[in-house]
């Protein structure tokens, strides 16, 4: 048989670029420098859900932290990473290893380090102001809502992962890093 029986987790739009908000792609299908390496050690992936796409479309707005921190998104980032939860733990039960999860920083929901936080929202009328709304804007030290979300789900079933970010400002860093750890 010939299985690695080592598993990644990927952020979604590693895999699938297209579903990223409009002009954040900086490759064009797949986060290929880091996967191609990763495909060639004989690693398996499990591609998570966007959360993003799957709650907001293809023709949202770039968002923050603060528009996806609510019961609601919460509940329903459960429903979508249950499924993961479930997979994860039969592979574990039967031998294979689970070698982290790769998130996206900067990402409100993916962020693994990073994340961005501001005052997003309102009515874009002739009372908008841009600048004022662009500058709140902020990196934070923190996971993104979506990951949160799955690190307590994570920890509520007992499975214990490493994970890594992928820092789209500096892809060659992030890639050393994270080929570093696992190779």
């Amino acid at each position: 048989m010939l299985r690695s029986k080592r598993i990644l987790l990927l952020s979604h739009c590693l895999l699938n670029v297209n579903a990223k908000v409009y002009k954040l792609a900086n490759y064009e299908g797949c986060f290929e420098i880091l996967l191609s390496h990763l495909m060639k050690e004989g690693y398996g992936f499990i591609q998570l859900p966007c959360p993003e796409l799957i709650t907001c479309g293809i023709n949202r707005w770039g968002q923050v932290k603060e528009q996806y921190e609510t019961e609601f998104f919460r509940k329903q980032f459960k429903s979508l990473l249950k499924p993961i939860i479930y997979q994860l733990l039969d592979y574990k039960n039967n031998g294979y290893t689970i070698s982290g999860c790769i998130g996206i920083d900067g990402s409100p929901n993916c962020g693994i380090t990073k994340t961005t936080r501001g005052k997003w929202g309102g009515e874009i009328d002739d009372t908008f102001n841009l600048e004022e709304t662009l500058s709140s804007t902020r990196s934070v030290n923190e996971k993104g809502v979506y990951m949160e979300v799955f690190s307590e789900l994570l920890d509520k079933n007992n499975l214990d992962l490493k994970f890594y970010a992928v820092d789209e400002a500096d892809p060659s860093s992030s890639v050393k890093n994270i080929l570093k750890e696992l190779l």
